[in-house]
């Protein structure tokens, strides 16, 4: 594969580094976030030697990317757990079927409504018929 050069400024410093073609996009974010930290440093503390101004970005983003790390190993390790007790809820057994009863209603009280209901009906039938006619 062949290679390119990319320039990339980093802390105010101005730098010409080859890659792999198709991968300028990387160095050019990976440079970005060398060079936020190389600002910080040039900010706080003003002009220092290039080799210890790297050395200091490079530190400061290595710290960065540690804690990072640990955060996703513990999100990881959470993750983790939390499948394992997917598994073992899903691997537990169905609970024994539980008998409910369910109260039936007598066929004299359903007959008895059912008589209600027609008597109403009647009824209304005669109150209409009084005041249509």
């Amino acid at each position: 594969m062949s290679q390119t050069e990319v320039h990339v400024t980093i802390g105010g410093r101005n730098f010409d580094v080859a890659c792999q073609v198709g991968e300028e996009q990387y160095l050019l974010a990976a440079a970005r976030m060398l060079d936020t930290e190389a600002q910080v440093l040039v900010d706080q503390i003003g002009r220092m030697p290039e080799s210890r101004m790297l050395l200091m970005a490079g530190l400061m983003l290595a710290d960065k990317t540690a804690g990072l790390e640990d955060r996703l190993r513990e999100a990881e390790d959470r993750l983790r757990a939390q499948g394992d007790e997917l598994r073992a809820l899903r691997d537990r057994p169905a609970p024994a079927p539980e008998q409910v009863e369910v109260p039936v209603i007598p066929q004299s009280v359903t007959e008895a409504l059912a008589e209600l209901a027609a008597r109403s009906e009647a009824l209304a039938e005669a109150v209409e018929e009084k005041a249509t006619g």
